[in-house]
């Protein structure tokens, strides 16, 4: 993710308005995101469909390590050897 330029990537909602087009042509090509400020403040952020597709990816993979960094603290893990028994069994199709 590209860094905030304050003079170009926060704009006004009205001058979001007014050059919609522009500006979801903009963040497609520079790969850059657009803060729009309603009354002086933040309220909303657009980034290009790539760019969302990285962060939710980025996600999903924090979460997962989130989730086995979980079950290793509680213990719950399998061995070697009972893992090739739960994944024989998934590739069998008996998931009992």
């Amino acid at each position: 993710m590209k860094e905030i330029s304050i003079s170009n990537d926060i704009i006004p909602i009205g001058r979001f308005k007014a050059g919609l087009a522009k500006y979801l042509q903009e963040i497609q090509q520079k790969k850059n995101s657009l803060i729009i400020t309603q009354n002086g403040k933040p309220a909303g952020v657009l980034i290009s469909p790539s760019e969302f597709d990285e962060l939710r990816q980025i996600k999903l993979f924090i979460g997962s390590i989130s989730l086995g960094l979980s079950d290793s603290e509680k213990e719950d893990v399998l061995s070697t050897a009972q893992l090739r028994n739960e994944l024989k069994k998934t590739r069998s199709g008996n998931q009992s």
